[in-house]
């Protein structure tokens, strides 16, 4: 394990799936986006469940053509039952042999990144998805698609948490729409396999998910302030600050995925996140204070014009679905969260902006 990730992580996530990864056992496993923040994590996950839970070893194929992978995607660990091939998800691909699972995880969800490549956003989530399913389903394997919680657009108060049953508000020629409509598509996409060829389909829609391995070049709120605190600098927050978030640490997070792939009903799409606390940029600052214990200076600026400006106002998962169907349920609370990320950080980041 690199420092990239944290193996305490891995070994926590390992022992809360435990149970239910046993299905994974002796089987064959497709991810796509291998090397990516989400990649990187399933595939220390599997190397770990391979080591100390599972009698007969899952077979992990990892796909990425590391376009997006940064410093820290493109370094392949080497392990005995992971093999990592070098493709584009958005060209044919042929496997032979069994395959149980296909795990769609590729995807441009960086807002900077989509921004600057919008084609690319779009032909991830549709190509991408349209050729893995055609994968699955020739192979009759399970098939999760990451979509994004995102799909959702900026939600009403009303529907705030927000369930899977919300349709969504998204502009299809705003700023974001490279990536909202065509997670939405992929969506689509999940839901004619399933109803007309019977493909076991499972969608699943993260909500801000954060922790050690998010790369200062993602330019994400979170990665952007560890930056910034390790340099010194005062902390710049978007807009007027007032702007809601929940955050749900990626142990929480890969246990909610990794539910969903094993255990998922066949059709249906999960919330995965922590419902709590919902939290202005703002008031993030102040929990970051809290548990650095440092005095930190902050700025409310304009959106960059690299960054998409039209975001939500409030994004919270409404997540009685995950809880009454996979027994999901987060237990690290945001500043537990906190402290593990920027410690982390803190040994890892460079400290300049």
């Amino acid at each position: 394990m690199t420092s990239f990730l944290l193996q305490s992580d891995i070994t926590e996530i390992a022992e809360r799936i435990s149970d239910a990864a046993q299905d994974f056992a002796g089987k064959t496993v497709l991810l796509t986006g291998g090397r990516g923040f989400l990649g990187r994590y399933f595939m220390a996950i599997f190397d770990e469940l391979n080591a100390k839970h599972l009698d007969t070893p899952v077979k992990l194929v990892s796909m990425d053509n590391l376009i997006s992978a940064g410093k820290e995607g493109a370094i392949i660990p080497e392990s005995e039952h992971v093999t990592f091939i070098n493709h584009n998800v958005i060209e044919p691909y042929e496997w032979e042999g069994p395959l149980d699972y296909v795990i769609h995880a590729a995807g441009i969800a960086s807002p900077y990144y989509y921004r600057a490549y919008p084609l690319e956003t779009l032909q991830v989530a549709i190509t991408g998805a349209r050729l893995m399913l055609g994968l699955a389903d020739q192979h009759d394997a399970r098939f999760s698609f990451f979509s994004s919680s995102e799909i959702y657009g900026d939600p009403d108060a009303k529907h705030v948490p927000t369930p899977e049953s919300y349709r969504g508000n998204v502009s299809c020629q705003g700023p974001r729409a490279c990536y909202d409509e065509s997670k939405r598509v992929g969506e689509t996409l999940c839901y004619i396999f399933h109803t007309k060829n019977g493909t076991h389909t499972n969608v699943i829609r993260p909500f801000n998910v954060f922790g050690p391995g998010m790369q200062e070049t993602d330019y994400r709120v979170l990665p952007n302030f560890a930056n910034r605190i390790k340099a010194g600098m005062p902390l710049n927050v978007y807009g007027s600050g007032d702007q809601t978030r929940t955050f749900c640490y990626i142990t929480d997070a890969m246990v909610g995925f990794l539910l969903v792939i094993l255990k998922g009903v066949a059709g249906e799409a999960y919330n995965i996140g922590n419902p709590k606390p919902e939290i202005s940029m703002l008031d993030l600052v102040g929990n970051i204070e809290g548990v650095t214990g440092k005095k930190i200076a902050c700025n409310t600026i304009e959106y960059p014009d690299s960054y998409p400006a039209d975001e939500p106002n409030r994004r919270c998962p409404d997540i009685k679905k995950a809880r009454l169907q996979l027994d999901y349920e987060p237990k690290v609370d945001l500043n537990d969260g906190l402290t593990r990320f920027l410690t982390w950080a803190d040994g890892v980041y460079t400290g300049e902006q």
